[in-house]
């Protein structure tokens, strides 16, 4: 399921009152570290689903971690954590090996 970057971002950019699917904590400028993770989220979970325009990440700041909050539409809600949860627990184990070359502390929530 590998798709062009071209392809990635014609699906993440907004088009007609549509909501971009990446937004930055309060107003706060993103670090390089914050950008990449959105990144790396917004890439894989816009490729899962069948509504990519539907797709938005937020980034909460929670005690010492950044808390990346992935919404999607209802019915992609399945491919996004997947049988038993195994697409959400690769979601994490990605994250984790992240986290450990940034020295970053993420946490992902994926709601609808």
């Amino acid at each position: 399921m590998n798709a062009p970057r071209d392809e990635f971002e014609a699906a993440a950019a907004p088009t007609d009152g549509e909501t971009a699917p990446v937004a930055s904590p309060q107003g706060d400028e993103l670090t390089i570290g914050q950008e990449r993770v959105l990144e790396l989220i917004s890439y894989v979970v816009v490729n899962l689903v069948s509504r990519p325009a539907d797709v938005t990440v937020d980034i909460l700041r929670r005690q010492d971690r950044d808390v990346y909050q992935v919404k999607v539409s209802p019915e992609d809600l399945g491919r996004v954590i997947g049988k038993g949860g195994q697409t959400a627990r690769a979601l994490r184990v990605l994250l984790t090996a992240v986290s450990a070359r940034t020295d970053q502390r993420i946490g992902l929530d994926i709601v609808e």
